[in-house]
């Protein structure tokens, strides 16, 4: 599969997009490439190191729990004053995302998100799901 990249629309409101399949590779694949964006866009330091690991958890999910066969995941990041916007969308609605409230192995890391975003959440689509974060650019 040939990532599909958006590439910025302006200057001031960079936007970077690419639809990966779920798999664990393409987990991977949408952290590196939000890392090398984040460069691209003159991010650095602690404030790339967040925006990257929010865009892994949710990659992670999107790969483990919202697979659906001969569906793709999206990532989707826009470079705003002060902060980033990380959105990855997936098919599967009735998989909704919360962070874990006791140990069963896992289940960390929406709790992860939760300490490294100003602000998160779940939107439904028409077709599957969509988890927003906003990293500020400290």
């Amino acid at each position: 599969m040939k990532p599909e990249i958006t590439p910025p629309r302006s200057a001031c409101a960079p936007e970077f997009a690419l639809r990966l399949s779920p798999t664990p590779r393409g987990a991977r694949l949408a952290r590196l490439l939000a890392a090398h964006q984040l460069k691209d866009w003159g991010l650095t330091g602690a404030a790339a190191e967040a925006a990257e690991l929010v865009v892994a958890e949710p990659a992670n999910n999107a790969a483990r729990h919202g697979r659906v066969p001969g569906r793709d995941f999206e990532l989707r990041m826009e470079r705003r004053a002060g902060h980033v916007r990380v959105e990855l969308s997936d098919a599967r609605a009735e998989r909704r995302p919360s962070p874990a409230r006791e140990s069963d192995g896992g289940g960390y890391g929406l709790l992860l998100v939760a300490a490294l975003a100003t602000a998160w959440g779940v939107q439904h689509r028409t077709v599957g799901k969509t988890v927003r974060a906003t990293v500020p650019c400290r």
